[in-house]
């Protein structure tokens, strides 16, 4: 059985990592004619075509979504994305012939672990292109969440390994509603339950004290602390416009709200993007309130799946 992001028919999802260097990047692959959208919440975002995806706007459909480590210096990935898929024939049709491919993406900060002079490249996003499969989605410590850290506010020694997470839903009508997320939020991830299950720890004893604890017993948030986020991207067989995508990765916004706290930080750069296929007719609030589902979910299996690396502790271990 697939639980996540590929569950949904046309979608194809490939990673590129590189352990040694502790970063790396994700690549959604989607048909022709998939409508994307996206709804940037967090107060430092890193992230390439997004206006393009603002409803009021002319291009409808996209070709691909990319996440990734290496902050900025990731969305170089974009390059050769859009390598691979022109040499598909997959893009938009503009004038003269030419194929120009729809690839928006978000970036996360990875420099903390590894070696953080080695950042995701064109080749790296070709390579994520090529390994893309409609398989269940490899979790963990892969891809964009190679080098992603949880509540890493003082830095990824006391910090949580973050990771890949993808969750999916099945209604009986047939509706699909899945999301794949990259875990490298400020916050503490949360169990459903409200208990504590990657964050800050306690330099001597190992256990979780909250980040938000001590951040209230700083004056200001310590410089390692400020660059982090969680982003993804929620697919369904849904058929919705763009304004309908739009609300959708709003809502999804309410998973990060219940997984992390805090939350859409001035030091988080949250971004959702929503990938709509047009196969199943669906209502758009009920595809958002899943989408938040599926999202705080995958976020949880993100950290579960993590495994330790260079020195940040997975959750499991």
């Amino acid at each position: 059985m697939n639980d996540t992001l590929t569950a949904v028919p046309g979608i194809r999802v490939g990673h590129a990592t590189d352990l040694d260097a502790g970063t790396g990047c994700t690549v959604v692959l989607c048909h022709p004619n998939t409508v994307g959208a996206v709804d940037v919440r967090g107060g430092a975002p890193g992230t390439r075509e997004t206006d393009l995806l603002r409803p009021e706007n002319t291009v409808q459909s996209v070709n691909a979504i990319f996440l990734s480590g290496g902050s900025a210096f990731g969305l170089s990935v974009a390059d050769g994305i859009m390598r691979y898929l022109v040499e598909q024939g997959t893009g938009y049709q503009a004038a003269g012939g030419h194929i120009v491919p729809i690839v928006p993406g978000a970036i996360l900060f990875d420099l903390m672990l590894g070696n953080g002079d080695i950042h995701p490249d064109s080749a790296m996003g070709y390579a994520a292109c090529q390994a893309a499969t409609e398989d269940p989605v490899a979790q963990g410590t892969i891809g964009a969440g190679t080098g992603a850290l949880v509540g890493g506010m003082m830095g990824p020694q006391l910090a949580t390994k973050g990771g890949i997470g993808s969750a999916s839903i099945t209604l009986p009508s047939g509706l699909i509603v899945s999301a794949l997320v990259a875990v490298n939020a400020v916050g503490d991830v949360m169990s459903h339950e409200g208990k504590v299950i990657a964050g800050l720890r306690d330099a001597d004893s190992g256990h979780f004290i909250g980040t938000l604890n001590a951040f209230k017993a700083m004056a200001n948030m310590p410089d390692t602390g400020r660059e982090n986020t969680v982003i993804g991207v929620v697919a369904t067989n849904a058929k919705l416009d763009k304004a309908q995508a739009f609300k959708v990765s709003q809502m999804a916004h309410d998973g990060i709200a219940r997984a992390v706290h805090p939350s859409h930080t001035p030091y988080d750069g949250d971004t959702i993007f929503t990938l709509a296929t047009g196969t199943h007719n669906a209502d758009a609030g009920l595809v958002g309130a899943l989408a938040a589902d599926v999202f705080a979910d995958a976020i949880r299996n993100g950290i579960m799946s993590a495994t330790s690396l260079h020195g940040a502790r997975a959750a499991i271990e």
